[in-house]
């Protein structure tokens, strides 16, 4: 949504106005493409397909050229292909997307199967003269086991279609299976995959901290390993949650919301303090400037990656044959974040019950974020300065479990440091505001199986800019300049006795800058000088180096690189 501040009473008619007004301004626009184009206003992105084997797939369709027009879920069946029985080298989630030309909200889209979510995003906003078609992919063959029975699935594309509000959505969706070979065998997946909720209507709302996503499961009791994929999306006031000034300066401060810029996941096990999930800043397409995301979106925008939690030093705790409950918050959450998870599960295959217990658990139930208040008020109120919350946590995870091959122990030791620095401007006719943010985990697991030790080094960040400055004229008209930086960056290291076996870099980065026109009415009257770009890096020991980079200038396609930076990547061992 664009962001209207300067007087307080301006903000209820922007949000009201501008989607209305979006209607009558329409940018010029070429005819959409399959794959991005030069010259093109079709949506664009420069992630890579899901690697898989070169081997032709066995496909169980899940529903094909749906529409989407209302507030119903899409009941669908789904049957294993009959060519390629278990176990899968590759399992892979396809989905092919197009809104039509008109007015549309950027809608949140959900697949699930067996109350399972094998994709999770956001769609782009169609305007009068461009219907955008995309193309997303999620490797789902870590739940494999998932997918060996017929069973029914639900899309959740809720999608308000009126006289106003006039983009209908169709997607069609698929399943692609590759069969294992020599050059592709299949690895092990987790026995159990076990949604949260487990309910239809997938992710749940949570509007408030005291809020919880919580099941009681009965669990095998020989469980060597354990995995929660988390998900936590922003919503309504909490959709631009880094925008978010303390409650208390909220009106002085002209927030659409409050409690902070800082959100965390909190995860528990039968109320024990059990991991903590960071938030990724998803910005949608509406967000802010639609302008900004038009042809290239946000990070991620069309398809979240959940934030992968390693519950494993809870493995003996959870094969004591007792219920347990797996809980999820969201701490500082106003108003609200729709949050889903899924359990995976790996079995001793040599026993039917493992022993084991957690040796050590220093995590804390909840963050002590602090406030530093640089703020100024001089006499005419005008507001200067800036505002920081931070956290930092610090913590061990450590449990055992005596298995069929021996005691395998496993030490989770991590750090996860959140920052998010506001500077303001704000006068009877500007207001600024920068956003600098910084989420970083740092995480060493060690997993000791006998002589066997292996180790896992990550460096995951989170880097967001945002500067908004929005200024009245003596016209009465009003201009918002903004520009914005995200990142998504993740190095992973594995070792094997100390020896170097894997090696991981992914870097994806999105930059967008517009200037927004609006008349004295609230009606959108134009953009200019707006600019984007995508760099898209990974290179892992397996699958090599992949580099992608789009740009795009007046919200069409100018540039598309490929290649760049991969005849420097790192050699496993730093040789």
């Amino acid at each position: 949504m664009v962001r209207i501040p300067c007087n307080p009473a301006w903000k209820l008619i922007w949000m009201l106005m501008v989607i209305l007004a979006w209607a009558s301004f329409a940018h010029a626009q070429v005819a959409p493409a399959a794959a991005p184009v030069i010259g093109s206003g079709n949506t664009a992105t420069a992630d890579p397909p899901v690697p898989h084997p070169h081997s032709k797939p066995c496909v169980a369709p899940l529903f094909k050229n749906q529409q989407f027009d209302n507030f119903n879920p899409l009941i669908f069946s789904y049957t294993p292909p009959d060519k390629c029985a278990a176990p899968w080298a590759k399992v892979v989630f396809v989905g092919d997307f197009h809104v039509t030309e008109g007015i549309q909200f950027d809608r949140t889209a959900a697949i699930y199967l067996g109350h399972v979510n094998i994709y999770y995003g956001t769609t782009p906003e169609p305007d009068p003269s461009l219907g955008p078609t995309w193309h997303v992919e999620r490797d789902i063959t870590d739940y494999s086991a998932l997918l060996t029975q017929p069973q029914s699935g639900e899309a959740d594309i809720f999608n308000l279609v009126n006289s106003t509000f006039t983009g209908i959505i169709f997607g069609t969706a698929r399943l692609e299976f590759y069969s294992p070979d020599t050059l592709n065998p299949a690895p092990r997946t987790a026995d159990n995959v076990l949604p949260m909720p487990d309910a239809a209507g997938g992710a749940m709302l949570l509007s408030s901290p005291t809020q919880s996503l919580a099941e009681t499961f009965t669990l095998p009791t020989n469980v060597e390993r354990a995995y929660l994929d988390v998900i936590a999306q922003s919503q309504q006031t909490d959709e631009q949650w880094f925008l978010c000034p303390p409650t208390d300066l909220q009106t002085e401060l002209l927030g659409f919301c409050g409690n902070t810029g800082f959100r965390e996941t909190e995860i528990s096990i039968d109320g024990t303090p059990a991991s903590v999930a960071p938030i990724y800043p998803w910005i949608y397409t509406g967000g802010i400037d639609p302008f900004l995301w038009a042809p290239i979106p946000g990070v991620q925008t069309l398809n979240f990656v959940p934030y992968r939690v390693d519950l494993t030093p809870f493995a003996g705790l959870l094969s004591n044959g007792q219920q347990h409950t797996l809980s999820l918050s969201v701490f500082n959450t106003e108003f609200f974040f729709n949050v889903d998870a899924t359990l995976l599960l790996y079995q001793d295959h040599g026993s039917s019950q493992v022993t084991g217990e957690v040796t050590e658990n220093t995590l804390s139930a909840e963050p002590s974020p602090t406030i530093t208040n640089n703020l100024s008020v001089d006499s005419g109120g005008d507001v200067t300065g800036n505002l920081k919350v931070a956290s930092k946590r610090q913590y061990t995870l450590e449990g055992f479990v005596n298995t069929s091959h021996g005691k395998v122990s496993t030490k989770v030791f991590e750090t996860v440091n959140f920052s998010n620095t506001q500077a303001y401007k704000i006068t009877a006719t500007l207001d600024v505001e920068n956003v600098t943010q910084l989420t970083t985990v740092d995480s060493t697991t060690t997993t000791r199986d006998g002589a066997l030790v292996f180790e896992q080094v990550r460096h995951l960040a989170f880097p967001l800019t945002a500067n908004i400055r929005f200024v009245a004229n003596p016209d009465g008209t009003f201009a918002q300049k903004t520009k914005i930086v995200q990142k998504y960056e993740i190095n992973d290291t594995e070792r094997a006795n100390g020896v170097p076996i894997f090696l991981s870099i992914l870097s994806n980065g999105v930059t967008a800058t517009d200037d927004l026109l609006v008349n004295s009415s609230f009606q959108i009257t134009g953009n200019q000088g707006q600019a984007s770009s995508q760099d898209y890096f990974s290179f892992d020991t397996l699958h090599g180096c992949y580099s992608h980079s789009l740009a795009a200038a007046n919200n069409v396609l100018t540039g598309i690189t490929k290649g760049q930076g991969c005849n420097s990547v790192p050699k496993l061992g730093g040789q």
